[in-house]
């Protein structure tokens, strides 16, 4: 699967130089998000020699699919904007469960026999 690099993972005044927020196309929600954490991330240099730094997936980031890896070591700045590879599919979020709650309450003036 292929993501993009966004940003680095920064604050008001500090930026975290291995953190890295990625987008996924088809993902949209923090659920489908969260199906990603713990795959390997593998982003590869344009250049003649082609580098790879590898990462992990640690969290969703937000509620928009957003996704935080951590990678060995720093990215350039050059590979915002570029593809990054996730190894896998995303694991499929367990169905969840319709309730089901029964109409016990009674109409006023209706006596139950």
């Amino acid at each position: 699967m292929e993501g993009k690099v966004i940003q680095f993972r920064r604050g008001r005044k500090c930026f975290k130089p291995r953190h890295f927020l990625i987008e996924i196309a088809d993902v949209d929600n923090r659920d489908a998000a969260n199906a990603f954490v713990g795959k390997k991330v593998s982003w590869k240099s344009p250049g003649k020699v082609a580098k790879v730094i590898n990462g992990v997936v640690s969290s969703a980031h937000g509620n928009n699919g957003v996704i935080r890896a951590i990678f060995e070591r720093g990215l350039p700045g050059q590979s915002i904007g570029t593809p990054v590879e996730i190894e896998g599919e995303a694991k499929k979020a367990p169905a969840k469960k319709a309730d089901k709650k029964e109409d016990t309450q009674q109409v006023k003036g209706e006596k139950k026999e």
